[in-house]
């Protein structure tokens, strides 16, 4: 299949999901925000992600495709399309299916569990998986999910950590995508924002360690939520 990608600056990139597309045969195209806002048509591709950003979504004087990426976005929703969006990428996804985004009580960066709520323990996109590890955080803002969506992880920093809406859509607000040079891109380009708070580590907590099994649960992830595609 064709994953189509929309990528907002240039050092938050797909990062493990090139590594899940390459070993599944599938190809990327992009649409580089940062470059150009050039949408395709839907026929063009098969599947979408949404990556995240340091922009918010409701910046749309400061960044004019917002708008029209918002309009791309929901178009592929109607579709029935499979659709990721990964911290950004998931605020974009909630407010198209009518959630509303919002400041988050506290800014979250760094390495932090998250847990199953009620509706993730039961859900099929996560039966058998375990996020016993840590994941990698880097968010400012949260979103008011619709009840039409589920909302599958929580922790004590945030309440909606990840959701499903209908059968092809999912949002994740953490980076399960994340590798150590992606991290170490977003440490160069956001040291401003790593101001000390209860949920924000430091450079060095950051960078001292990775854990890889998020990378192995986004291509599970990955796998099932593109299943119907095969």
């Amino acid at each position: 299949m064709n994953l189509h990608i929309l990528q907002h600056v240039s050092y938050e990139g797909p990062g493990h999901i090139s590594d899940w597309a390459f070993e599944n045969g599938h190809t990327i195209s992009f649409t580089k925000l940062f470059e150009a806002a050039d949408f395709p048509v839907q026929l063009d591709f098969d599947a979408l992600v949404i990556l995240g950003g340091p922009m918010n979504i409701y910046d749309e004087q400061q960044f004019g495709w917002l708008a029209d990426e918002k309009r791309f976005i929901k178009q592929t929703i109607v579709t029935g399309k499979p659709v990721l969006g990964i911290c950004l990428g998931s605020q974009l996804i909630a407010e198209a299916i009518g959630g509303k985004v919002v400041r988050n009580s506290d800014t979250e960066i760094g390495w932090f569990p998250v847990q199953k709520t009620a509706l993730g323990e039961n859900h099929r996109l996560l039966d058998g998986l375990d996020f016993d590890s840590p994941v990698f955080h880097w968010h400012g803002d949260t979103f008011e999910l619709p009840e039409s969506a589920q909302n599958l992880l929580e922790n004590p920093a945030c309440k909606n950590q990840m959701f499903a809406f209908a059968d092809n859509v999912l949002g994740i607000q953490f980076h399960p995508e994340a590798t150590p040079a992606s991290i170490a891109q977003m440490v160069i380009n956001g040291r401003d924002e790593l101001v000390s708070a209860r949920f924000v580590q430091s450079e060095t907590e950051i960078l001292a360690r990775h854990f890889s099994r998020p990378n192995a649960v986004l291509s599970e992830l990955l796998d099932r939520l593109t299943n119907v595609l095969r």
